[in-house]
């Protein structure tokens, strides 16, 4: 393993002999004498950075100070990495905002995080089953035609957008629906820019729930949400250009979570396996 492969966050180090220095989105999140404290006899680190320095001269014969660095080069190659990587996990605390945007199948959630807890949080009853609904009821009313809530998911998917000009349109997707004049079968084919049309009633009460987050979002947070911008989950953010619509909207970034249909259920995972750095699941 490298002495920086580690390294997951955009981060400036300056690793002097004195101190180091680690600058994280502009701000100095740590500065620490470059020092480590370490038992003789079992070689294991007891402390880094300023807690090394207090046992600096003052330590019994079984504890040694150890600088890792002399005259700008590191002397001791595993002292200086194990006390990055301690220096490092100390930026771990900072309490930066996130908002995340989970379109679901009934509710759209709406929540800032920070510290691994909910700032504030809106639940707003639109989401993927009300973008069915208006899918369904756009064909009886333009289309003379009766589909089914299967139909209109796949739709959904085939054709579904959030904006009316998208970089690499789908093809028109052929729907089979009733007549519903004569009461026969037929096939017409319908493209992106009706269903985005006719999603967008829908879309702007998510968006109007996101604007309302982001108003009572204390302003601190509202900074980091500014640099970090927001983050889409749940199978409602694959409808193509929401997350463009949205940065339209906002002027923020907005990102869509990998694989977002299974994000959320993902996430909790990896929440439970770390179980006591997320002391909102302790109720």
């Amino acid at each position: 393993m490298g002495l920086f492969s580690f390294l997951t966050k955009e981060i400036a180090i300056d690793l002097g002999t004195a101190n180091t220095i680690i600058i994280y989105n502009d701000k100095v999140v740590v500065d620490e004498p470059s020092i480590v404290a370490m038992e003789r006899n079992t070689g294991r680190i007891i402390a880094v950075g300023k807690k090394a320095m207090l046992m600096h001269g003052k330590t019994h014969e079984n504890i040694k100070t150890i600088r890792p660095l002399r005259d700008g080069v590191i002397a001791d190659f595993e002292s200086a990495e194990y006390m990055i990587r301690e220096m490092i996990k100390m930026i771990g605390m900072e309490p930066t905002g996130n908002m995340i945007i989970d379109i679901g199948g009934g509710t759209s959630e709406i929540a800032v995080i920070a510290l691994g807890g909910i700032v504030n949080n809106t639940s707003i009853r639109i989401a993927g089953d009300d973008f069915n609904a208006d899918i369904e009821d756009y064909m009886r009313k333009n289309h003379n035609i009766n589909i089914g809530e299967r139909t209109a998911e796949r739709i959904k998917i085939e054709v579904g957008a959030a904006i009316t000009d998208l970089e690499n349109p789908p093809d028109d997707y052929a729907v089979h629906g009733r007549d519903m004049l004569t009461g026969i079968p037929k096939e017409i084919k319908v493209n992106y820019r009706e269903i985005a049309s006719c999603l967008d009633k829908s879309i702007s009460k998510i968006e109007a729930a996101v604007l309302h987050a982001l108003e009572n979002t204390p302003p601190e947070l509202s900074a980091d949400i500014y640099r970090t911008g927001i983050y889409l989950a749940g199978g409602g953010s694959m409808l193509r250009g929401l997350d463009k619509r949205i940065h339209m909207k906002t002027k923020l970034s907005v990102h869509v979570a990998e694989d977002p249909l299974r994000a959320v259920a993902r996430g909790t995972g990896i929440a439970l396996k770390n179980f006591e750095k997320f002391p909102f699941l302790i109720k």
